[in-house]
This record gives C-alpha cells, sequence and structure tokens, in this order.
C-alpha cells in the first residue's frame, strides 16, 4: 500500500515524542496523531493492516509522504497536535474538527481568570482552547499547567480592589504551589495576568518554548530587580517546570486529582474536634492497596504534615503475603504493610503520626487494628474512610457521618484520594515494567 520511499521514511522515524503529519499526493496534510514514542506509533500503520479501522485504510491509500515534529514530552506533543489540527484542518481529523462534544480548555475574561477542562461552548465571558481527542490526556496537561502556571480552579469572585484579599486564607492549592492566591494580595491582577499569557503562550506556541523562555527570564530578572522576590521565585519555578518537561513529560505524569479546595487550617481543627484528638492532626498518614486478581498486589502510605502533602514521606510497598500466595486478601495485605510501617518507626525510635487514615471500612480498619495490637503499638488515632457513604469509620466500630462540606471530612477525602493515586501509579509501573504498551490511537 505505501511505496518504499515511504517505508524507509517511516523506519527512520526517530523514538521520541512528538506528532507526525501524514501527507497526500499533493502535499496536503490529510492527518495529523501525536504519539510518546513517534517510531513506535508510525510504524504501526504499516503492521497488521487488517487491525485498523476503514478509515485509517482510505488514509493510508491517500498518503505518500510523511514528515515529524519532535517535541521534548508527551504533554507538548498533545498541545502541538491540538494547534496543527486547527492551523492546518486535515480531512482525516474531521471528527475533531466538527464534534462538538471533545473536551477543551477553558480560560476566562475575569480580571483573575479561571483556566479549566470543559466540554460545554456556551459559558459567557470565556475563551476556549481546543478541542482535544482526549478527555483523560487533556486533564493530564491541565494538572502540569496548574503546576506550573499555578492559575485558580475556584469559583471566586476576585477582585483587585476588594479589600478583603488583605485578610482572606489561601486554600490547599497555595500551600501546594498549584495556585498563586489571587484571593490575597499575594499577586496582584497585572503579574497573575502574566501569568495567563505565558500559560497561552505554552498552550498555543506549537512546540517553541524558546520564546516562551526568553519572556520569562526577563520577568524573573525583572522582578528581581524590584526587590519583588516572591514574584521572582514563582516565575523561575515556571521555567523550571517547563524545562523539566524533557525529563518528566509524560502525560500519565501527571495523572493525579486536583487538590480540593479547602481551607487547611479549618480541616485541621475540624478533625481535632470531629475525633477527640488531644491535639491538632499535625501528621497524617494515609494507606491503600491496590491488585488485580491477586496479581501485583502493592500498597501505599502518603503524608501530609500541616494538611498539605510531603513527598518525602511517601512509601510503597510489594505485599509479600500475596507473593508468597495464589490468593488475594484485602485486609491480610492492609494487615501486613500497616505492621511493617509502625514496627519500622516504633525500632528507630522515630515519632508515630497524630492520625492514621486506612482506605476502606470496618474490616481493613480491623485488619490494620490487629496489626498494631501484634506489634504493641499504641497510635494516638486510627480511623477508617468507606468510600460508598463517605462514613468516618472509628475503632469501636462507630460510623461518623459529616456533611459533605465539612473541611474536616474534605481533608480526609484527599488523604485518602492522594493515596490511591499514588497506590495506582505504582501498580501501573510494576504493569508496564511486565509488559510495555504501544500506542493505539486512530486513524
Amino acid at each position: 500500500m505505501l511505496s518504499d520511499a515511504l517505508l524507509a521514511k517511516v523506519a527512520a522515524s526517530p523514538d521520541e515524542p512528538g506528532c507526525y503529519l501524514w501527507k497526500d499526493a499533493e502535499a496536503r496534510v490529510i492527518y495529523v496523531g501525536k504519539a510518546k514514542h513517534l517510531r513506535r506509533r508510525i510504524a504501526s500503520y504499516v503492521q497488521r493492516l487488517e487491525d485498523h479501522q476503514p478509515r485509517t485504510l482510505r488514509m493510508l491509500q491517500e498518503a505518500v509522504d510523511l514528515e515529524w515534529l519532535v517535541t521534548d514530552s508527551e504533554v507538548e506533543a498533545l498541545l502541538l497536535e491540538n494547534q496543527l489540527i486547527k492551523d492546518l484542518q486535515p480531512r482525516f481529523n474531521v471528527l475533531l474538527k466538527d464534534g462538538k462534544d471533545f473536551p477543551v480548555l477553558a480560560i476566562t475574561r475575569e480580571e483573575f481568570p479561571r483556566v479549566f477542562v470543559t466540554r460545554q461552548r456556551d459559558l459567557p465571558g470565556t475563551d476556549y482552547i481546543g478541542p482535544f481527542v482526549s478527555g483523560f490526556d487533556l486533564q493530564r496537561a491541565y494538572h502540569f499547567l496548574q503546576r506550573a502556571f499555578r492559575v485558580r480552579t475556584c469559583e471566586l469572585d476576585i477582585r483587585e480592589s476588594d479589600p478583603v484579599r488583605r485578610s482572606f486564607s489561601p486554600c490547599l492549592n497555595w500551600h501546594i504551589k498549584r495556585c498563586s492566591a489571587p484571593c490575597t494580595t499575594r499577586i496582584g491582577a497585572a503579574e497573575y495576568g502574566e501569568d495567563i499569557r505565558a500559560l497561552r503562550a505554552f498552550v498555543t506556541g506549537r512546540g517553541a518554548k524558546g520564546p516562551l523562555m526568553e519572556a520569562l527570564r526577563a520577568r524573573m530578572k525583572q522582578a528581581a530587580g524590584q526587590l519583588r522576590f516572591e514574584d521572582a521565585a514563582r516565575i523561575r519555578d515556571q521555567m523550571q517546570a517547563l524545562e523539566r518537561l524533557k525529563e518528566r513529560g509524560k502525560l500519565s505524569d501527571y495523572r493525579e486529582p486536583s487538590a480540593p479546595v479547602i481551607d487547611i487550617g479549618a480541616g485541621v481543627s475540624a478533625l481535632q474536634k470531629h475525633l477527640g484528638l488531644a491535639g491538632p492532626a499535625r501528621t497524617i498518614e494515609g494507606f491503600d492497596i491496590a491488585h488485580l486478581q491477586g496479581q501485583y498486589v502493592v500498597a501505599s502510605l502518603v503524608q501530609f504534615v500541616g494538611g498539605v502533602p510531603n513527598k518525602d514521606g511517601y512509601r510503597r510497598f510489594r505485599v509479600k503475603g500475596a507473593l508468597e500466595s495464589a490468593r488475594n486478601d484485602d485486609f491480610a495485605s492492609m494487615r501486613e504493610v500497616v505492621g511493617r510501617r509502625y514496627r519500622r518507626l516504633r525500632d528507630e525510635g522515630k515519632a508515630f503520626p497524630d492520625l492514621v487514615l486506612i482506605d476502606g471500612g470496618i474490616g481493613q480498619l480491623n485488619a490494620a487494628l490487629a496489626a498494631l495490637r501484634e506489634e504493641g503499638v499504641a497510635l494516638p488515632a486510627i480511623v477508617g474512610l468507606a468510600k460508598r457513604e463517605e462514613t468516618v469509620v472509628l475503632p469501636d466500630g462507630r460510623g461518623l457521618r459529616l456533611p459533605r462540606r465539612d473541611p474536616g471530612l474534605r481533608l480526609l477525602q484527599y488523604v485518602r484520594d492522594e493515596a490511591h493515586r499514588f497506590c495506582r501509579r505504582y501498580y501501573h509501573l510494576l504493569q508496564r515494567q511486565a509488559l510495555e504498551p504501544g500506542d493505539t490511537e486512530d486513524p
């Protein structure tokens, strides 16, 4: 189907992330796609032709040439793909061009704009970038954008002239460096607007980071020269995030939920009150288990200090009991990893956390309590969080139902969700090590 010259070009494609462009006899681009491994993805077009969709086969019948554009990361490949499709209007990307159900990146025109992912197209005072092929991929790229440019996600009506900003407390996103807190006076409308413009430039820049990096460098020097050191540090962090994409630019690296918009102090105080703790829950550790029919049974431990994730305190476990038997037992797995964790802290003479959260109901919590009894460890507090009803399970078996908006419950949910994310990430890492999947997009 493809000429020998085109097959040779396929074989010469690089094994790097980027976008590929199929062209017809008149040198018109007829399809644009992205890949985290260009060679692997492009080669898939000439392999197992019987497995291709009719639309893909029609595209290959018209293709006589191929071009590729290498990017530093899969994140940039996704953004470049969107811009190329918008500019070139390839005929075989027609579903993306015309479809109204594909996700877009939305940027409001407020004094302090919000940035979010949506499928709506009729929101007032909103600009849209897209559409994008995959909602999952766009969400992951969005998590990177949030980290790099620290744009707000809340729905507060923020105005620079509002005196409330002088005494407002920023939410968790500011503490974990995913928002610059325009709800406070930590950043003004002019600097926040520059961050939004930098985000737009990155998303629509067709893969060229050079001009953006130069603009950011100039802004950083200007801020430092004016003794605006917090602004300079924020811009420096933006530059470092963009530079690190070459080492950490897989979309899967950003498979994580957005942090909930909560008042950290209120969450910590609420937990102390609800659980009758002797003091604030300054250090919280959360556990989760992941498995597939007894294979790759893993566990995660996440640690929050002062209501904020402490990545240095994260730990992951291979469940030894699952390796030694063919069956899977969530309760036994939880018992094993909780025992291992706090036996080690005890033996090393290290402090126990103020609160331990077990992902699950009374069964998982009882397994953890059994491990603590075996090791002779007495923790200040331990609870479970049953996902179906979001009930806090206490050691005596009682369930504590808190209002959905309760800051203490929302903090526990964030710890639980972060433990789940970290656990699934390790689980998928082991899967990838066992079997490296190829890219599977069409045409």
